[in-house]
């Protein structure tokens, strides 16, 4: 099969390309990149006034199988991708089992290679159980194909542990995500400590409950040479310690959030659920630290921290409800609308927090269009423009804080290994 890409402006950060370029696609594989390319055999993708970028790369997810089907599987997740413009996801491991083993491992890549519609690489749990006492069994781990080691959504509390998974992964040139969260200091807290929480009446989680266990893990990065990546990172403070430690040449990348480079602890005085969320949303002073760093090059990259949630996990108390945003069909509209559109990031600096950074943290091989490359392509209207409309989420989680928010700048075509899997939100 052949496919053309005709008159779009192609941005390839990994190689240096921003122009208006043709992609010739053969047998999945990018064939050629020029003006005026021609074939006659080829289906046509007419780009005009489309952006033309590397398969974007999330990877930060929760698909929730196996486990809790019922707030998410590997089919309607990677559904949910395709239509945000990814063309490959990661799979946190807190699922049920937890990816502590290589059958469990093995289980989410045959059912990715059965029902995804876009690459699912799964991401193994640092220690047995994530109960952060032993580490699991790496080596099985990453023959089974997982491309880095998490206990997300549990800390590793114990530093001797975390060591340890440092200087086991560095073996194996393997990234170490950390989920930043003093638990004692967090313990309780539903959103940001700060001047909102006081007027709201909600007990707040500290800024230093983030930050301590960010100078943790780079001084233990120090100390084995290894590489850690600190997930979800939200505050002032770690941005700070993270672009220090960087220019000491420490071995430390991070990811920031859409939702926490958008939204404000005030928002939180709706009392809406779906704006509870683990970091929780931050006061403006770290929401504009956290644009600075995007612009100095301190974040590697924007990841969802995609948390789907059954209905009644969220039509509660706020207390009550469970913390997490369904990320993947927003993502990209969000950072398109609320930070490019105004001009507070470049287009391509976007297209490489979403593809070439996240790549390179995971030591893939994707989020560039070099030749012979396997044709994963996101393509955005920078002009569309439609409001949020959670109940048409090919997730199963609907839990978003921008529901009914009009956006502009969405994703128009999904391509996978040269298919088309997506056309203006509509999963093909």
């Amino acid at each position: 099969m052949k496919l053309i890409i005709k008159n779009g402006r192609l941005i390839d950060p990994a190689n240096n390309l921003d122009g208006l370029l043709d992609i010739l696609i053969e047998d999945g594989k990018i064939a050629a990149i020029a003006e005026n390319l021609m074939s006659a055999d080829a289906q046509l993708v007419d780009a005009s006034g489309k952006i033309v970028c590397p398969g974007f790369i999330d990877m930060h997810v929760h698909l929730r199988e196996p486990g809790f089907e019922y707030k998410e599987d590997i089919a309607s997740g990677s559904r949910a991708a395709a239509a945000g413009g990814f063309t490959t996801i990661c799979a946190m491991p807190n699922t049920d089992p937890p990816v502590d083993n290589s059958v469990t491992a093995s289980f989410i890549v045959e059912r990715a290679k059965k029902l995804g519609i876009v690459n699912v690489l799964p991401i193994g749990a640092i220690t047995k159980k994530q109960a952060g006492q032993e580490l699991s069994a790496i080596a099985e781990l990453i023959e089974a194909g997982c491309v880095a080691i998490s206990d997300d959504g549990k800390p590793v509390a114990r530093a001797d542990i975390m060591r340890n998974a440092l200087e086991y992964a560095k073996m194996f040139n393997l990234p170490v995500l950390s989920h930043c969260e003093d638990i004692d200091l967090a313990r309780g807290g539903l959103m940001h400590e700060g001047y909102f929480s006081t007027i709201y009446g909600l007990r707040g989680i500290p800024a230093a409950a983030e930050e301590l266990m960010v100078a943790r893990e780079i001084i233990l990065a120090e100390l084995t040479d290894a590489h850690v990546h600190i997930c979800h990172a939200s505050t002032r403070g770690s941005m700070d310690l993270i672009r220090k430690a960087r220019a000491q040449g420490i071995k430390v990348s991070c990811e920031v959030t859409p939702h926490h480079l958008t939204l404000s602890d005030e928002v939180v005085g709706s009392y809406d659920t779906d704006t509870k969320v683990n970091p929780p949303l931050r006061s403006s002073e770290h929401i504009e630290a956290l644009r600075a760093a995007l612009q100095d090059g301190t974040v590697d990259c924007i990841a969802t921290d995609h948390a789907p949630h059954h209905f009644e996990s969220k039509d509660c108390e706020y207390e009550l409800a469970s913390f997490g945003i369904s990320g993947l069909e927003t993502a990209v509209a969000v950072i398109m609308d609320q930070l490019v559109k105004p001009g507070a990031l470049g287009i391509n600096q976007m297209v490489s927090l979403f593809a070439t950074g996240p790549a390179r943290v995971l030591g893939i091989d994707k989020g560039s269009l070099a030749l012979g490359q396997t044709a994963d392509i996101t393509i955005i209207d920078p002009q569309a423009t439609k409001k949020v409309n959670p109940n048409n989420f090919y997730s199963k989680g609907r839990n978003t804080p921008y529901k009914n928010m009009e956006l502009t700048g969405w994703p128009w075509m999904t391509i996978v290994n040269g298919n088309v899997v997506c056309r203006e939100g509509m999963v093909i």
